[in-house]
């Protein structure tokens, strides 16, 4: 909901390092690598009960996932970069909910399995319609220039890196924000299935 509210306010400066990062050399992929490799590391953090050393990775992690494409946007933007980014997005952040199942599986593995499930019919509705989209030419640069229709919902990108870092900021709390974040994210499936079933029609 708020990525292309803050998109004018973070490009700035994610392009002028993106920029600086390309003339010394770096590409793209070895961001989005560096960054994935990050966000796993602080999920097995967190899974093994250094939640607070998980957020400050996560938190990193994160900031190299939006470098990337600055870096791609300063070189040269690729087909397989595209891919790389939306796949280990969507791996990272199923890995966070799952490795507070596994720090407490007591506490958390329910609300985990609930909130996993709203990230799969949510990531669902998102990548068919971004097929669609694609097979029928259709595009939108709303949320930046993506490698793939962006479809916007309730909850997206900047919204889900509040929700786990909140997940590890007040872990006592954490099936509380899991159920919570799960209801808007069910509910954001719910409006892009909506979407493309009028555009689609």
């Amino acid at each position: 909901m708020f990525d292309a509210r803050i998109r004018p306010l973070i490009d700035p400066p994610l392009n002028e390092a993106g920029r600086r990062l390309a003339r010394s050399g770096i590409t793209a992929d070895a961001v989005t690598i560096f960054g994935f490799a990050l966000g796993m590391t602080a999920a097995t953090a967190i899974a093994l009960g250094r939640i607070d050393i998980g957020l400050g990775l996560f938190l990193v992690g994160r900031l190299a996932d939006g470098l990337d494409g600055a870096v791609a946007r300063a070189t040269r933007k690729t087909d397989r970069g595209g891919f790389l980014d939306i796949v280990l997005d969507f791996l990272l952040y199923g890995a966070i909910p799952l490795a507070f199942a596994i720090h407490d599986p007591v506490q958390n593995a329910l609300p985990a399995a609930v909130l996993l499930m709203s990230f799969f019919a949510n990531g669902t509705a998102f990548l068919a319609f971004a097929i669609m989209a694609e097979r029928r030419k259709i595009e939108t640069d709303a949320q930046g220039q993506k490698s793939l229709f962006y479809m916007a919902g309730l909850v997206e990108g900047f919204e889900t890196v509040v929700a786990l870092a909140a997940m590890c900021l007040f872990s006592t709390w954490f099936a509380e924000i899991a159920y919570g974040y799960a209801a808007l994210c069910f509910a954001s499936a719910f409006g892009r299935i909506l979407f493309a079933w009028r555009v689609l029609a």
